[in-house]
């Protein structure tokens, strides 16, 4: 089902379809032609032989009517050897014969002929076998006044056909050849007619990828190019209705802030009336409503793909520790990196920077006496490990945790929402977000980045360069 909807397969279909026919028409023709051409050249032997018989007719002086020379072709010697021929006198009834008629006689129409007119026309022959017969009428003087002669010669249909059918059998060869080559040459002709789809699909998944922003127009034929400015187009169109909304989001969240702040002063005013009851449940809603606001803030700002740049690892992890150093949770802690300085992503930076930054404050959080932040580059992938010293999660709030049916941030886990803007951003990207327990005795946050994306066909890598630099 999937074959007979390729455009390849239905193009080279309709390929083998005129193919088959236009070598059908061409092999009838060629038969055709080849037999008429055939019978011309038969005639052309025929009214030689008239030509002969006739020079050699003689009258002796009793009128009696003879031959000087008969043809000199085997085949009127042979009894029924194909080719015959036959003198008839209309007047005294005298008929020559040759030897190949042996005891039969030239079936000869009476129809009149006009004296000098050759007549061409079928009649039956020895053996049931069907004759092409070339006749002449002629008047020649004898002794004892004009003779009127009729001199037909015939030959047997089945050698034209034998012939014909020999032509037809030495055809069909050459025929199917042709047919092979101009298959060929239309699955070349094909192969390089969807070039231009396949270089467009190619730089589709380039951009999904990130390794592209947009198409190139100038590098497929005219007749693809308005496919491309329809896609850059639609991508365009794409891109700023997503900063639009971006932007909406940020204008609504930074909107809804003023007024969590007025309930915040409200809470304290309730908890001095001595309303605590009524304030802890605004202050519950209102944590709640800052989490999700704090989350959409954090959406908007996302990429949301694969970065067509690749950004140095180490540098980010370096500015993140150094910041964390400084809060009254890190300036205690042994924050170490072994992240190679070569190293690098697919990621965008200030995604990056969001990332690790959320799960490495989780870490400084909840870690005794030590953090650390490494990474391994493979082949495929990139992974990321942030680990701790501290308390650690079992495997199942492990997995909790970063699921899509119950995020921290509903929680009130105040690591909850870092792990869900983590889980987004990696999300966003194609990556994956994976927590257990680390070498240190804590937890351990895994962030793996393919650098082959998710939506391109397999096997289909980041340029060759750029992996061996990482490794």
């Amino acid at each position: 089902m999937r074959t007979a909807r390729s455009l390849r397969f239905r193009l080279f279909a309709y390929a083998a379809i005129v193919v088959a026919a236009a070598l059908l028409v061409t092999g009838f023709s060629l038969s055709a032609l080849f037999s008429r051409h055939l019978e011309r050249r038969v005639g052309q032997e025929l009214d030689t032989h008239l030509n002969q018989l006739t020079g050699g007719l003689r009258f002796d002086r009793e009128s009696g009517l003879s031959l000087d020379r008969e043809p000199v072709d085997p085949r009127f010697q042979a009894i029924f050897g194909g080719l015959y021929w036959q003198i008839d006198d209309t007047g005294t009834g005298t008929r020559l014969k040759s030897r190949s008629l042996w005891d039969t006689y030239l079936d000869i129409p009476g129809d009149v002929l006009s004296p000098g007119d050759t007549h061409v026309h079928d009649t039956g022959g020895p053996q049931g076998s069907t004759l092409l017969v070339h006749e002449i009428m002629l008047v020649i003087a004898a002794p004892d006044g004009d003779h009127t002669l009729r001199v037909s010669v015939a030959i047997d249909r089945a050698e034209i056909s034998a012939l014909a059918t020999g032509f037809a059998r030495d055809l069909a060869p050459v025929l199917a050849i042709l047919g092979i080559v101009l298959l060929l040459g239309f699955l070349l002709q094909i192969g390089e007619g969807l070039k231009p789809v396949y270089r467009v699909l190619s730089g589709v998944s380039a951009i999904r990828s990130g390794t592209l922003k947009r198409l190139e127009a100038d590098r497929v034929p005219q007749e693809v190019a308005p496919l491309v400015e329809e896609v850059n187009a639609l991508l365009e169109a794409q891109d700023q209705a997503i900063s639009r909304a971006r932007d909406r989001a940020a204008n609504l969240a930074h909107g809804l802030k003023t007024p969590l702040s007025a309930l915040v002063s409200d809470v304290e005013r309730l908890r001095a009336k001595g309303e605590t009851g009524i304030a802890d449940d605004i202050s519950e809603l209102t944590g709640r409503m800052r989490r999700h606001i704090q989350r959409e803030l954090a959406r908007a700002r996302l990429r949301h793909g694969r970065s067509q740049d690749r950004t140095p690892l180490r540098p980010v992890v370096d500015g993140i520790l150094r910041a964390l150093k400084r809060t009254p949770e890190g300036e205690s802690l042994d924050l170490e990196c072994t992240v190679e300085a070569a190293l690098t992503v697919p990621v965008d930076a200030d995604d990056l920077n969001e990332l690790i930054g959320n799960l490495a404050e989780n870490a400084v959080r909840y870690a005794s006496s030590r953090v650390l932040i490494a990474a391994k580059a493979s082949p495929d992938a990139i992974m990321i490990r942030i680990s701790d010293d501290g308390p650690g999660l079992d495997p199942d709030a492990g997995a909790e945790a970063i699921s899509s049916e119950k995020r921290r941030d509903q929680s009130d886990l105040g690591a909850g929402l870092g792990l869900a803007i983590s889980g987004d951003i990696v999300e966003s990207f194609g990556g994956r977000l994976e927590l257990g327990t680390a070498q240190l005795g804590g937890l351990e946050a895994r962030i793996v980045i393919p650098l082959t994306s998710p939506d391109a066909p397999s096997g289909r890598a980041l340029p060759k360069n750029t992996q061996e630099h990482n490794r």
